[in-house]
């Protein structure tokens, strides 16, 4: 007990120390948990022989992952998927396992050998690459989404994948001894584990497999409203938790029960369930556990990098780790090329997949105990995985530093020549300026609408709403449009700093033109006082006003106490926000201007004060 308890407390004091210093430094979650693990491991000896079995329980944390990016993936949303898990992930597994395979051979090593080698490294770390996407925001982009669909492809080619390895098998028989060496040993000690396939004929085996895999979609579809019906009698929170942890548990059994993937079972449930009403259920009880197991993961990853073995020879095994993400990065490009990706998205699409992954541990350990890879040469090629591994953030600091200084590529169009005039210019026709526009002109009134996105003003064209491409804040454009003659600018664009610009221009020509200006927050709207603004909208104060007297006529307040609150709150903010941007520095930092400070504080007072005898006041009207 107290060994258990000394290691759990040195692997999770080191992700505390490591990861947040990490992230802070900008370097992601991953790189710190791989550098605490080389800490308490190779560097320090803190660690041992034990993380081989930790990382038996930590690889729970990829088959946990696997589960919940099935929850997110509706069957149809997988079908809507095909072409390009057809096309980029096929493309990527056979191009990268035939030039790796070809490589392999060149170094001397049979065809059969060499498949097994290309097959194991063409996948990449579904682990490493998901939670480097999710923290950096990039899963939505195009190289994101281009990203994942490879790796669900490689996911579930493992199937395939562990089907041919033992066809290709040498006539040795090779086995892990229990320390987590590898060792020659007989065939009748590689088959004693629990297996349902073990002795069976290929089309037996072939059955029991589809069987199982058939067994878990029905249960997905028929037993598990029963069950939640089962659990739910009982009113105990942590009753779903033990239900979730058991539905990913007993189906990776049972997939290991088949030589299938753990993780493979995990997300063909996970897709099944997908469209259940208990999806969220499941994703909030699995998602703690799956963020600690998989920087357990991570961490088991670094600690067990054999440095001895590294140190021996380092050089060779460092260029090969770089040559194989220099192989399978050439083929990411030029497939990423063929499918029409283009700049940041082609560069993360070919840097983020580069390295070989988890799966990689799962196939060579697999190979070696079907004979199919000799020991020496799989002990080198996890090492080699591994270096690939670690070196993957930084591969993605890489892209960072490329996509900063990599111009976006957008279309130019000429600008339209404006053939309308009207009393109102409205620059900016997005969310805000689409309102602000179909209420004027349903008035009767006519308008010049604005906008430098071709699509938008396309989109609004569609719609019957007329409107011309160009920058707002170009002179011409705005004289064009008939600045000279207009009674109104709404200054409506998406950019703040292009807002303040453009009504400092008005302002400047026309003193005595009525600008009304959308701001971003209050700071924002200092700037467009400052600008010579008339009226100055913020993008969320009226939606979070109606809101609030929302909130005031459902906790006792009538609709039409609600509406005096309303209006008395609006009143006074405007009030404060006058005040206070005549004081407001640009200069100086909220928190260090005292006297914006001290009163910002009286004039919330005097807002409270009458609010509440706002309050009084109804209680006296209703006695």
């Amino acid at each position: 007990m107290e060994a258990f308890l000394y290691q759990a407390m040195i692997y999770l004091g080191a992700a505390v120390i490591a990861v947040p210093i990490s992230a802070r430094l900008g370097l992601g979650s991953v790189l710190g948990y791989l550098a605490a693990g080389i800490i308490i491991g190779p560097m320090l000896g803190l660690v041992g022989s034990e993380t081989a079995d930790i990382q038996h329980v930590a690889e729970f944390g990829v088959v946990m992952m696997l589960f919940l990016i099935g929850l997110e993936l509706e069957p149809r949303a997988l079908w809507d998927m095909r072409h390009r898990m057809i096309g980029l992930g096929g493309l990527q597994i056979g191009i990268s396992t035939l030039a790796l395979m070809v490589a392999a051979m060149v170094a001397g090593h049979p065809w059969s050998v060499a498949l097994a080698v290309g097959l194991s490294l063409s996948l990449s770390s579904t682990a490493i690459v998901l939670q480097t996407l999710s923290e950096k925001g990039l899963m939505q982009t195009s190289g994101g989404r281009a990203t994942f669909s490879v790796l669900l492809t490689q996911d579930i080619a493992v199937i395939p994948m562990l089907a041919l390895l033992p066809l290709l098998a040498l006539p040795a028989v090779v086995m892990f001894a229990a320390d987590g060496s590898i060792q020659l040993g007989s065939a009748q000690e590689v088959t004693e584990g629990l297996s349902l396939v073990a002795g069976l004929p290929g089309w037996g085996v072939t059955l029991v497999t589809i069987g199982a895999v058939a067994g878990v979609v029905l249960a997905g579809i028929y037993l598990t409203r029963p069950l939640f019906r089962f659990i739910h009698a009982a009113k105990l929170r942590e009753m779903y938790t033990a239900l979730a942890l058991t539905i990913v548990v007993g189906i990776s059994f049972l997939m290991t029960l088949v030589d299938l993937s753990p993780a493979l079972g995990a997300f063909l449930a996970g897709v099944v369930l997908a469209n259940s009403e208990f999806r969220h259920e499941l994703e909030s009880d699995i998602l703690p556990f799956k963020g600690l197991l998989l920087g357990l993961f991570f961490i088991t990853v670094g600690a067990g990098i054999n440095f001895d073995a590294f140190f021996a020879n380092p050089g060779d095994l460092l260029g090969l780790a770089l040559l194989v993400i220099l192989a399978k990065g050439i083929v990411l490009y030029f497939v990423g090329r063929a499918f029409k990706l283009k700049g940041r998205a082609r560069w993360l699409f070919t840097l983020g997949l580069a390295q070989a992954g988890e799966f990689g541990f799962i196939l060579l350990a697999f190979s070696v105990k079907q004979n199919v890879v000799p020991v020496d040469l799989a002990e080198k090629l996890l090492l080699i995985i591994a270096l690939t591994m670690v070196i993957t953030p930084l591969l993605f600091i890489l892209y960072d530093i490329l996509s900063r200084n990599m111009r976006v590529h957008t279309p130019t169009y000429d600008e339209d020549v404006i053939d309308t005039s009207g009393p109102v210019i409205i620059a900016g026709i997005g969310r805000f300026g689409q309102i602000v526009n179909r209420l004027v002109r349903a008035s009767g009134y006519q308008t010049v609408v604005l906008d430098h996105d071709m699509e938008v003003i396309q989109l609004m064209r569609r719609f019957g709403v007329k409107g011309f491409l160009g920058d707002p804040t170009r002179p011409e454009l705005l004289k064009a449009a008939g600045l000279e003659k207009a009674q109104v600018l709404v200054a409506a664009m998406d950019d703040p700093a292009k807002v303040t610009q453009l009504v400092a221009y008005a302002r400047r020509q026309r003193p005595d033109l009525h600008i009304i200006a959308r701001a971003r927050d209050r700071t924002h709207v200092y700037e467009l006082y400052k600008a010579g603004a008339n009226d100055i909208v913020r993008e969320m104060f009226d939606a979070s006003l109606r809101a609030g007297r929302f909130v005031l006529e459902n906790v006792g307040l009538s609709e039409f106490e609600a509406a005096g609150a309303e209006q008395t709150f609006y009143a006074h903010d405007r009030k404060i926000v006058r005040e206070l941007a005549e004081i407001w520095d640009p200069n100086l930092s909220t928190s260090q201007n005292a006297d914006y400070i001290a009163r910002a504080r009286e004039l919330e007072r005097d807002l409270e004060t009458a609010l509440l005898e706002l309050a009084e006041q109804h209680t006296k009207n209703q006695n």
